[in-house]
């Protein structure tokens, strides 16, 4: 028997908790990437929000518990390629929307801040926005003295690793037992546990270069996180707490804006800090986020809203940051003078992301689940 119809699968509750905490990490990587051009060295200090990077840890948690939730009980029904095209249709379109924002707004970032924007060629900026488009990483230095694998939008960095996580989840990891994985997972903490303390400078800050280093430090960074989270969701214990979005949002700000710990002298104490949060405190706050009540519409439409607007905020952001770096260099503004304007490039960001969720990403993901999701025959 064929049909024309997609694959179906029953639809499954949102844990809107998970959705709006995705979405306040989302809104303190944009204050971070802001305060970014404040950072004191060696140590890379940044002002107010130092552990701000940490959040990338926290969203491959959340993606290894959500991964799981939606796709573990769909093996059989599902191939791999059927995986693949739903993990494309869910992140590629943004991801050629922050390409493409980053192509436009280039150029504008000459100055003090990226001396060598204006030696570059336009025909090497659009093959590094198509390879961005692709997500496909790369080593050309077009943006100095930054060494970024997407020199157009830096954070597509995770997502690189996001799709890694996701093809070692359905080609492998998906196979694992509950035992293995535990093996597996205990494994991989150990691995970030020794990255951190041990790391010259005491944090797990990096995977965005194409170097082996910087690869293996984003590795390590996906691995825990993103095979930890799917191991919450198999074991199927969850933590019930009133008012659990609030206190988790609280809890989850209060780890990313804790200051440095140890300074120069005891590096080890910060990426103990580090790991401690990684490896325990994130798992405990996803725990709580999807085993408490959400009650009351506000609490729903916060989450709701945050939780929309989360991976285009994420993804669109930085090219504005950069153009806010290149201006504040030029300027010689310390945060005093530039918080004005910074508070308006956080907020029009949200405004521009909930912009293209709604009229382009929405749309356009409509469009390929119906024109690529479809089966010759009925599974």
């Amino acid at each position: 028997m064929t049909s024309n119809l997609p694959l179906q699968f029953p639809q499954k509750p949102h844990y809107e908790i998970l959705d709006g905490l995705r979405g306040v990490a989302a809104l303190i990587v944009v204050a971070f990437h802001l305060f970014e051009i404040y950072a004191v060295d060696p140590l890379y200090v940044v002002p107010f929000i130092n552990h701000g990077y940490l959040a990338v840890d926290f969203f491959f948690v959340l993606s290894g518990f959500v991964i799981g939730y939606a796709y573990d009980d769909r093996w059989g029904r599902m191939t791999l390629w059927d995986f693949c095209k739903r993990r494309v249709i869910r992140l590629q379109p943004m991801v050629v929307v922050g390409a493409v924002i980053g192509g436009l707004c280039f150029y504008f970032g000459a100055g003090k801040m990226f001396p060598q924007i204006g030696e570059v060629p336009v025909w090497q900026m659009l093959l590094v926005m198509l390879a961005g488009c692709l997500l496909i990483p790369t080593t050309a230095a077009i943006r100095q003295p930054w060494h970024e694998m997407f020199p157009l939008n830096g954070p597509a960095w995770s997502l690189f690793f996001e799709y890694i996580g996701n093809l070692l989840y359905a080609a492998v990891v998906r196979r694992f037992s509950k035992r293995v994985l535990v093996v597996f997972v205990a494994a991989a903490g150990v691995a970030l546990l020794w990255m951190a303390v041990g790391s010259s400078d005491g944090s797990v800050l990096g995977g965005h270069e194409l170097t082996g280093r910087q690869f293996g430090i984003g590795m390590v960074r996906l691995l825990y996180p993103f095979f930890g989270g799917l191991l919450l969701f198999r074991l199927g214990r969850r933590i019930r707490i009133p008012g659990g979005f609030w206190l988790c949002s609280l809890v989850l700000a209060a780890i990313l804006f804790f200051p440095r710990l140890g300074g120069e002298q005891r590096l080890w104490l910060n990426g103990l800090y580090e790991s401690i949060s990684i490896l325990f405190l994130f798992p405990l706050i996803v725990l709580a986020g999807a085993g408490s009540p959400i009650r009351g519409k506000v609490s729903v439409g916060v989450c709701k809203f945050l939780g929309e607007i989360s991976f285009p905020l994420y993804i669109i952001h930085y090219p504005f940051v950069y153009l806010f770096m290149a201006y504040v260099k030029e300027h010689d503004w310390g945060w005093q003078e530039s918080w004005p304007l910074m508070i308006a490039v956080g907020v029009g960001c949200v405004v521009l992301a909930y912009g293209f969720l709604k009229l382009f990403d929405e749309p356009v993901r409509a469009w390929l689940r119906n024109r690529f999701l479809r089966h010759a025959a009925q599974r």
